[in-house]
């Protein structure tokens, strides 16, 4: 089914696949590491649908959809997609290993594919969509067979988990065309992923344990934060705040908490506690809601890019917390010439004489 949305993409464009850089050598990526970067390789079928799926793991800094484990150097998707080369399609994941663990990758890899299919993924069939994991170091061979078994064990599968753990090998980067396909052709990507199947099985078969809880896997230096339950969250937050954070909704501008806030201090995520911006980058921005120059702690702030309104606009979300703050764009003032229009049903305001007294004491000298 894919090959009928992709042939008119690769009648309008005759690109054979990239190598990628020394990086995708399995010899410079044997450790798992590169650029200070840890590196892990999955196959899941269609690569739009992990690579989507993968960037929208909290500690991810990027996702290259790729061809791994066949024996053709620097085949092209047509190549692949025949099946002759013995490919995979793949996803190579850049990822924070101080932010997410690769035991919680492989959490979310589970919850993308159905392992116990040998013939293929979904819709997509043959060996090029089949799934595998390739290991980069014996630390991940390890920590990979204990997640399988930990999976075979828990009954959740009648039938066995037949996907494979083997030795990462070269890896081809797709072409251009498929790279971020899901930001760049929502609407066929959209209909393909609900025509496949993958949703609704994986809906089915995981319920209410589809949502990974990431807070297990990640932490922050000097401090952990952590996404507490649904049943939590919705205990604790108001409804506009869980529509807001956990629903991806806006609140309304000129009648929220923080718009008009003046006084010294932090804004940090409503769900999590993680510190997100400081009263330092506010301005007056003239929308109604919250406007910032620049986050207090880059390394806390995951932007995304997101169709909803047509043309892209880039989303932004905490880290751990996984909450939806806002947008930000680039019509702001100096020195960043950027605005994080954020909502403040998405913040919580600490005040400066509260810093200390909350555990964000390091922040103090913003104000001195």
């Amino acid at each position: 089914m894919r090959n009928v949305l992709t042939g008119l993409a690769l009648a309008a464009m005759a690109i054979t696949a990239l190598i990628v850089n020394a990086g995708n050598d399995p010899k410079q990526t044997v450790a798992g590491v590169e650029n200070g970067l840890a590196v892990a390789t999955f196959a899941g079928g269609c690569f739009w649908c992990t690579e989507s799926d993968f960037e929208h793991v909290p500690g991810v800094e990027r996702v290259v959809s790729g061809y791994t484990g066949g024996g053709v150097e620097n085949p092209n998707y047509k190549q692949v997609s025949s099946g002759a080369t013995g490919h995979l399609e793949g996803v190579r994941v850049y990822y924070h290993a101080d932010v997410i663990s690769y035991k919680g990758l492989l959490e979310a890899f589970w919850r993308m594919v159905n392992p116990t299919d040998a013939g293929g993924q979904f819709v997509d069939r043959g060996e090029q969509y089949t799934t595998a994991i390739f290991f980069h170091s014996d630390e991940q061979k390890m920590i990979a067979e204990k997640s399988r078994d930990a999976l075979a064990a828990s009954g959740r599968y009648k039938a066995p988990i037949v996907t494979p753990i083997r030795p990462a090998e070269t890896f081809y980067e797709a072409e251009a065309y498929h790279q971020d396909y899901y930001v760049r052709n929502p609407i066929r990507y959209k209909f393909y992923r609900h025509r496949s199947g993958r949703d609704q099985y994986l809906e089915k078969t995981w319920g209410e344990d589809i949502h990974v809880d990431y807070s297990k896997y990640a932490k922050t230096k000097g401090r952990s934060y952590s996404k507490p339950s649904d049943e939590e969250l919705r205990s604790r937050l108001t409804s506009l705040q869980y529509e807001v954070t956990q629903k991806e909704g806006t609140e309304r501008p000129f009648h929220n908490a923080y718009w008009d806030e003046k006084r010294d201090g932090i804004y940090v995520d409503i769900v999590s506690g993680e510190p997100l911006f400081s009263s330092s980058d506010k301005f007056k921005s003239g929308t109604g809601w919250p406007s910032f120059t620049q986050p207090l702690e880059k390394d806390v702030i995951v932007e995304k890019t997101d169709y909803k309104l047509i043309l892209p606009r880039t989303e932004v979300r905490s880290r751990h917390g996984d909450s939806h703050l806002g947008h930000v764009f680039k019509d702001g003032p100096v020195p960043t010439g950027l605005r994080y229009c954020i909502n403040s049903a998405s913040l919580r305001f600490v005040p400066k004489e509260a810093l200390e007294k909350d555990g964000y004491a390091d922040y103090l000298s913003l104000f001195e």
